[in-house]
């Protein structure tokens, strides 16, 4: 599989934790998501704040206190997996069902292909988008 490759220097939007507002760029912290398995690194965030916000809806029942962060993304190979339906699947009901998740070929795909960060549309919402970001060095915090 071959996603197109465009670069990308503009702003992100993240939802993280209270806690980790002194590390924005920090990698998720669960060792499976819709784009990383294995020990992969990866940071989610979207390209608006409304995208942010409707990309944690499904997390939001746990409880935790979260604060909107303006990040900057620059990188110059980021995969575009938007025109793919399939790259926004719900993963987690498969794989608490034993399977592997069908998202992770588009990101493996990517990072094979030395993309520093995918972008991909959102579930619920086709027309915001999220980028997942293999190389967390790749964004700053807005000041």
């Amino acid at each position: 599989m071959t996603l197109p490759m465009l670069p990308y220097d503009g702003p992100v939007w993240r939802l993280l934790p209270r806690a980790f507002i002194d590390t924005p760029a920090i990698a998720a912290r669960a060792s499976e998501g819709r784009f990383h398995h294995s020990g992969q690194i990866a940071a989610y965030a979207s390209l608006s704040a409304e995208g942010a916000s409707v990309a944690i809806q499904r997390y939001l029942s746990d409880g935790v206190e979260r604060v909107l962060i303006p990040m900057w993304l620059t990188a110059g190979r980021v995969a575009d997996a938007r025109e793919i339906p399939s790259a926004s699947v719900v993963w987690q009901d498969l794989r608490k069902a034993g399977q592997v998740s069908p998202t992770w070929m588009f990101s493996d795909a990517a990072r094979q292909a030395g993309a520093q960060a995918m972008l991909y549309s959102s579930r619920s919402r086709p027309d915001l988008s999220h980028v997942v970001v293999f190389e967390p060095k790749c964004l700053s915090q807005v000041s």
